[in-house]
């Protein structure tokens, strides 16, 4: 295929026969779906599957993350005619992906948010897929490892963010965005010994046991040297990656609800992610996106360079 096939290509989010390979629609045009994957329910044989969370609400400052899965497809459009540039192989040639969709949910009934989302991302996992989620806030990621865990125990976490997000919160009946770690290891779904935060700045009292790579250590050692950090805290566990867009400085992602300066270049970020080839990624989402704050779009593709890379990640020790 080639660009050339824009004539004839449209809409491959429900026409392509494959579920692998590029697509060569005009990026402007047709339907949205990640990638231009074919969007599809049908889990048989797939490999990974995106899914959307349009989940927000308590967040710090400035809600609107519920629309951050439909901008991160938007923006997505744009990495959908090559493979990642500089991986060295085509995860889109390699991989059977889907869009799964969203989750649905009834957005009266918060309660009964978490609950879904760990039974969504659980019949992802139970069909033998993995999951790449499109968030949504912060809260979200409790759920789904919760799903994983329970299907592959303990797991390490690499968590991207400028916030550790392990503020106490033992009430239950919480869904917030800044406490689902305290939560996931207070549970024993995530090994905080085993787990790496990267890109800190703000202050926390307990980061429980989590290892902590603030953003002037990234900016201060270089990557090489926080990757080094993070393999050695992260061995041979399997893990998950979790990627808060706030962990990109406001000038590079400034829609986002918790903007945060002296925070990663997109440059860094990329490096980080590319540096992770080779971990055993059992899944992974990017959350945080907020579009209303950012009419450039820069964060919204920011997010899809973030899931792009996580397909990336999953299929490097699949090759």
């Amino acid at each position: 295929m080639a660009l050339e096939d824009a004539k004839t290509q449209v809409d491959q989010a429900f026409t392509r026969e494959s579920l692998r390979g590029l697509s060569f629609e005009n990026a402007f045009g047709g339907a949205t779906s990640f990638l231009r994957r074919r969007y599809s329910k049908d889990l048989t044989g797939v490999d990974l599957a995106v899914t959307g969370i349009p989940f927000d609400q308590a967040v710090t400052h400035r809600p609107g993350t519920r629309f951050g899965p439909r901008a991160i497809r938007e923006a997505s459009t744009l990495q959908a005619f090559d493979a990642p540039y500089g991986w060295a192989y085509d995860p889109l040639a390699l991989l059977d992906v889907v869009d799964y969709g969203d989750m649905a949910f009834d957005y009266a009934n918060m309660r009964d948010v978490p609950g879904r989302i760990e039974a969504h991302i659980g019949a992802i996992l139970d069909a033998g897929a993995a999951p790449v989620t499109l968030g949504g806030d912060h809260s979200i990621t409790l759920p789904i490892l919760r799903a994983v865990v329970a299907r592959r125990g303990p797991v390490a976490l690499i968590q991207f963010d400028a916030h550790s997000d392990t503020w106490v919160d033992d009430d239950p009946d919480r869904i917030d965005h800044g406490t689902f770690l305290y939560k996931a290891i207070r549970e024993g779904v995530v090994d905080a010994a085993a787990s790496v935060a990267v890109g800190i700045r703000t202050d926390n009292p307990d980061t429980m046991g989590v290892t902590i790579l603030d953003a002037p250590m990234v900016h201060r050692d270089g990557v090489d040297a926080v990757l080094a950090r993070v393999r050695a805290v992260v061995g041979e566990r399997p893990v998950y990656v979790t990627f808060d867009i706030d962990a990109l400085d406001p000038a590079f992602a400034p829609g986002t609800g918790t903007p945060v300066w002296g925070g990663l270049a997109s440059w860094q970020a990329a490096a980080l992610l590319r540096g992770l080839a080779g971990v055993d990624l059992i899944g992974g989402d990017v959350v945080e996106v907020s579009p209303p704050y950012d009419t450039t779009g820069a964060t919204a593709i920011a997010g899809a360079h973030v899931a792009l890379e996580l397909i990336a990640l999953f299929g490097w020790t699949r090759r």
